[in-house]
């Protein structure tokens, strides 16, 4: 079961995915984002060390180190 957060002003279901990711100078990074559905790279859990927060303006979730 995909990690879910429901936005607070819209209502919608935002589910959590990570990807690992080749920066610019050949580093990996995983980053973490939301879709509107859950997809191959869905996370069961919140990383350690994250939390979630809301976008005031425009309501999208993100997440923050804690």
């Amino acid at each position: 079961m995909a990690y879910s957060v429901a936005s607070k002003k819209s209502g919608k279901t935002y589910y959590l995915h990570s990807k690992d990711v080749t920066l610019n100078g050949g580093r990996q990074q995983t980053i973490y984002y939301f879709a509107g559905a859950a997809g191959d790279n869905a996370l069961d859990d919140l990383p350690a060390g994250y939390q979630v927060i809301e976008n005031a303006r425009t309501g999208l979730p993100m997440l923050k180190k804690a």
